[in-house]
């Protein structure tokens, strides 16, 4: 099932990428936010998670699997499955969107549905937004994000992404 799922999210992604690339080669080609287009596609890992509220029993090590696709400089779409902070198994998608740099990294937010967690409308999809720095360094690259606490339906925490660039 969850291979079903990310290949039907791949394949989206990926039946999108000729739209999306188009005139990336063109030096001044511009994306729907004014930056530079890029046309990237990268796979993302689930999370390592420092969570603010260490008294609790929270499951730091987020193991999953994702896709990135990266826009322009400035935004990227994601989607992807991970094991949450609370032992259950949740889903996202979502859109980056960073329009600040500064010695190479971005900072922004990433903005989207997420499910699996038992007391966030049980269990259920639900929005957010959740501030974010990336750091890309040819094929790979590191998500940082820094995930406020909601009152005892969300534990916050400071989490890490990495990811591998598939193709340019």
């Amino acid at each position: 099932m969850i291979l079903k799922n990310l290949t039907a999210i791949g394949l989206a992604l990926l039946a999108c990428a000729p739209a999306l690339a188009q005139d990336a080669a063109t030096p001044e080609a511009k994306a729907f936010d004014g930056s530079a287009k890029r046309s990237q596609l990268w796979l993302t890992s689930g999370f390592a998670t420092y969570h603010f509220q260490s008294d609790q029993d929270l499951n730091g090590r987020n193991p999953g699997l994702g896709v990135e696709y990266r826009l322009s400089e400035d935004s990227a779409l994601t989607a992807g499955r991970f094991f949450n902070s609370d032992r259950q198994h949740s889903k996202y998608a979502g859109m980056y969107y960073q329009p600040l740099s500064y010695m190479g990294v971005r900072f922004g937010a990433v903005f989207g549905g997420f499910d699996g967690y038992p007391k966030m409308r049980d269990g259920g999809w639900f929005f957010a937004a959740i501030p974010t720095a990336t750091f890309e360094y040819q094929r790979v690259g590191v998500n940082v994000a820094v995930v406020p606490t909601y009152k005892d339906r969300l534990h916050g925490g400071i989490s890490v992404q990495l990811k591998l660039k598939l193709f340019e």
